[in-house]
């Protein structure tokens, strides 16, 4: 199969260059915002689709929301900004030794084909003789991890200072619930030079439209 040429985003025709020069020389040119997404409705629409957890759920619609918005698909290389064709995802898997490990998670708009991947993908990352699998060299990859044990209200990720990263970072929360909804703490942090705040809340909005309307996005007919 022949690889998809590369398409480089065109810096002298961006509206947004100006901005991009400006947040560019910054020594943390990045920005996290934190929100709390009701997945009530979503969570009772996977009861019927047995190992389609809430997890694996969320990151397809990430994924998915990803790929639609060009600026998710931004990447910085060298001077310029690649656009890549299709991003995918890196996931924090927690070993049984609890040692962690990252599996590469293929982005697949069927929901069904993109849990059956993932799992595998999960599996073959918590095996004893797996290393690290360190994947942050990846220009067409998400960064996620999952806390399930914190509702928090910010977050920050870790970071190498001694490079430009532009992958965007996704972190998911403890869900609680108040009897009518049920509230998933989410992060996402982004680099300020190829987004503004409009696109993540373009990205956030696209989150809840989602999660109100499960069956459309996930195809959970199917």
């Amino acid at each position: 199969m022949t690889a998809a040429p590369l398409e480089w985003l065109d810096l002298a025709a961006w509206p947004r260059r100006g901005t991009f020069d400006f947040f560019r020389r910054f020594d943390k040119p990045y920005f996290s915002v934190c929100t709390r997404l009701d997945v009530a409705p979503l969570r009772r629409r996977l009861r019927d689709r047995p190992g389609a957890g809430i997890n694996l759920a969320m990151h397809h619609v990430a994924l998915r929301l990803a790929n639609e918005q060009r600026p998710f698909r931004y990447r910085l290389d060298g001077e310029g900004v690649r656009v890549v064709p299709v991003v995918h995802g890196s996931m924090a898997v927690l070993r049984d030794d609890e040692s962690l490990a990252f599996a590469r998670i293929g982005y697949q708009r069927d929901f069904t084909a993109f849990v059956r991947d993932a799992r595998q993908s999960i599996d073959e990352a918590r095996a004893p003789e797996r290393v690290l699998g360190l994947l942050d060299q990846d220009h067409d990859l998400m960064h996620f991890t999952t806390l399930p044990w914190v509702a928090f209200t910010s977050f920050e990720h870790a970071r190498n200072w001694g490079r430009d990263d532009s992958v965007p970072k996704i972190a998911f929360g403890r869900i609680t619930d108040d009897g009518v909804h049920q509230w998933l703490p989410m992060s996402v942090e982004v680099h300020h030079g190829l987004m503004d705040g409009l696109h993540v809340g373009r990205y956030v909005q696209g989150f809840e439209a989602a999660l109100a309307e499960p069956d459309a996005w996930l195809a959970l007919e199917a």
